[in-house]
């Protein structure tokens, strides 16, 4: 495949299969900054939407992608942040349904479904996944963090606007973290309020994997099966408790290359993306350093790992 910075995959996904990514911002540019990202902390919320990535460049990627072989289950407008910020998504999520045979996929915190332009924009998808993970403002400030200028009611507001005018499918996803909003009582409230957005399916899950901080806990899986009849539909538990997570197809070293070409990540990042524990991330990120096909920068007392410059030996051919 040709060497992208803004098309990754496709990767192994539990809910989607093999889900091919569109990445429409940098790296953590997103209006939430949640507790329970996999990705780290958000260095600083923004709700300015642009045209972060030239639309055209991220056309020309997924056509090159297709003209490759490439062949996928869903594709995905998701990667490294929030894509609705980028006021351009919605072109690209009719260019997806234009020239690839497989569903197109919105992957948002729903924050931004409060703004007209924004809702029109993402009724170009097939399918809207979206995020709910708290019950009043409150608890979305200690969830979710989010940008300063943002009022739960409003974005729930917005989210049930988008839901009165999409003809599509939307999955809603619950997030719940022991001891902050696992209460009984608490997800009874978050399961009010998912009802009025009318999901097609409800997927409940937990911090199974290193999170943005690390004093968070996971639900345990029990609990998690009890807590999932509170909602109609009764949501799916997707979390894995595996006690070996990922895959040898998502957790080779084509594929951390690959994202490694489109942005440097620490072992953590790595690790919350493939679904790998730390040690395995070592293994693979190793071997990359010795056969000199990824360096590692010291950034901010983080240690960062990039692709190296051309030149450096190729990748090894994915299987």
């Amino acid at each position: 495949m040709p060497d992208f910075r803004h098309v990754f995959g496709p990767v192994p996904s539990r809910r989607f299969g093999r889900s091919l990514g569109v990445d429409l911002t940098p790296m953590k540019t997103c209006s939430f900054d949640c507790l329970f990202c996999q990705l780290g902390p958000t260095p600083r919320t923004t709700l300015e939407r642009r045209e972060y990535v030239p639309v055209r460049t991220v056309k020309d990627e997924i056509l090159r992608w297709r003209d490759a072989g490439g062949t996928a289950d869903y594709a995905t407008l998701s990667g490294s942040g929030e894509p609705t910020l980028h006021t351009g998504f919605g072109e690209v999520l009719r260019f997806l349904k234009t020239e690839l045979p497989c569903p197109a996929v919105l992957l948002t915190n729903g924050s931004l479904l409060q703004l007209p332009e924004v809702r029109e924009a993402a009724c170009e998808a097939d399918l809207a996944k979206l995020s709910l993970s708290a019950w009043d403002h409150d608890s979305f400030l200690r969830v979710n963090r989010p940008h300063p200028d943002l009022d739960f009611n409003r974005s729930l507001a917005g989210m049930q606007a988008f839901r009165q005018s999409f003809e599509g499918r939307i999955w809603l996803e619950v997030f719940l973290i022991a001891g902050i909003n696992d209460d009984p009582g608490n997800v009874r409230r978050i399961a009010d309020r998912a009802a009025t957005l009318g999901p097609d399916k409800i997927h409940l899950n937990t911090a199974v994997r290193p999170p943005a901080q690390s004093s968070v806990q996971p639900v345990p899986q029990d609990r998690m099966e009890s807590l999932a009849d509170e909602f109609r539909p009764r949501a799916e538990v997707i979390a894995d408790f595996s006690p070996r997570p990922g895959s040898g197809v998502a957790g080779n070293e084509t594929a951390i290359l690959d994202m490694l070409r489109r942005r440097p990540c620490t072992a953590r990042q790595i690790a919350g993306v493939f679904g790998m524990h730390l040690n395995e991330v070592a293994k693979y990120t190793g071997h990359l350093l010795r056969t000199s096909r990824i360096q590692s920068l010291p950034r901010g007392g983080e240690i960062y790992y990039e692709a190296s410059r051309a030149g450096s030996p190729p990748a090894p051919e994915s299987e």
